[in-house]
């Protein structure tokens, strides 16, 4: 048995972990102005925010197309992998983990075992990473699934936005209705139910982005009190490292055994939740997995 792993580009694996890890991307479609982008390959996430600001039309996202999950398998195969582990942004977010199942049914050369992360950005590829992690180990793909499993009933998420318009706008926001309404000089605070649907809610407000912080920081504390694991933290900004300097500065003051990271929210997220949002996920420590 020769295993694979793959994710796909919500996760905003660096360069670097995708050749420490051997991962295999595949790049998420953005539309604008009638023209198509592979996700971090023809448009940076840079670009992205830039034209974000200035551009009057806005974006729309799409799924990969399974022609690009075709030629991938063609290498993998030729390369005789005999199985793919393949790690998907969630299912409450976008219509992929679905179309990559159905593909699988079809592909008889290589055994596909997709994976709903649930999730997006930092969670799925500390997934993606941690699979890599186990097949380096010699595990077998059970084995693989039941850690991946594991891992995503531990995974959390907050993240405060500075617009909500854009979650509206693409549907993305599960409690709209309920919600955007006097949203004006509010900061909206938002989680997903990772252990569920894998959708986005708004959980609270607070008026001031330092009451935000505030808010999710409190939620952290009482999520991680009473846990027998390690835990980290991943923060991740859309065109906002100052602010998330600011909190990741407080959390390694305030919480000295956790293990805090930093990541991106690259342009397919950035679609659906606008510039400047700012989130953390945290979850057990991968490097706590045998």
């Amino acid at each position: 048995m020769k295993i694979a792993v793959v994710a796909d580009s919500a996760s905003y694996l660096t360069k670097e972990q995708e050749k420490q890890y051997g991962i295999s991307v595949i790049p998420i479609p953005i539309i604008w102005n009638n023209k198509t982008y592979r996700d971090m390959i023809d448009i940076t996430s840079e670009e992205f925010y830039r034209r974000l600001y200035s551009e009057q039309e806005l974006p729309t996202t799409s799924t990969p197309s399974m022609g690009e999950v075709q030629k991938l398998m063609d290498q993998l195969v030729q390369e005789e992998y005999t199985d793919v582990i393949f790690v998907t942004i969630s299912s409450g977010l976008s219509s992929f983990y679905p179309s990559l199942v159905a593909y699988a049914e079809t592909e008889k050369r290589i055994n596909i075992h997709a994976f709903d992360s649930k999730v997006t950005c930092a969670g799925s590829a500390n997934m993606a990473m941690l699979a890599a992690k186990l097949v380096a180990a010699g595990k077998s793909v059970p084995e693989i699934i039941s850690s991946l499993s594991d891992l995503r009933a531990t995974t959390h998420v907050r993240f405060m936005v500075d617009d909500l318009s854009h979650l509206k706008r693409t549907g993305r926001l599960s409690n709209a209705a309920s919600f955007v309404a006097g949203m004006l000089k509010i900061k909206p605070i938002l989680g997903m139910d990772v252990q569920e649907e894998g959708k986005i809610s708004a959980i609270g407000k607070e008026r001031q982005a330092k009451k935000a912080f505030e808010h999710i920081k409190r939620d952290f504390a009482a999520a991680i009190a009473d846990v027998d694991y390690p835990v980290q933290v991943t923060f991740f900004d859309a065109a906002a490292p100052e602010l998330k300097a600011e909190w990741m500065a407080d959390f390694k003051q305030s919480f000295p055994n956790v293990r805090i990271l930093s990541s991106i929210i690259g342009p397919v997220v950035g679609v659906h939740v606008g510039q400047g949002c700012i989130a953390l996920i945290w979850s057990k420590d991968i490097q706590g997995f045998a």
